[in-house]
């Protein structure tokens, strides 16, 4: 994962318009977000094999003023 990571996006000389140097940035990008869930959920796997008490994040998520008043 490290090395696709610190490969070039793009590998040839050749004049490259920016829209399909986004895409190319945006799949590689994706790709390291899907590794990253990838090791995460194999992470948790073993733990249950394991028999690991499992971590329980706190997701924040945002609130408007409103939101956050409300009750």
């Amino acid at each position: 994962m490290i090395k696709v990571a610190k490969e070039a996006i793009v590998d040839s000389d050749d004049d490259i318009s920016a829209d399909r140097l986004k895409n190319a940035a945006a799949t590689k990008k994706l790709a390291i977000f899907d590794a990253f869930e990838i090791l995460s959920r194999i992470e948790e796997e073993e733990n249950l094999l394991n028999e690991k008490p499992k971590e329980v994040k706190e997701e924040r998520t945002f609130k408007g003023f409103a939101e956050g008043r409300s009750k």
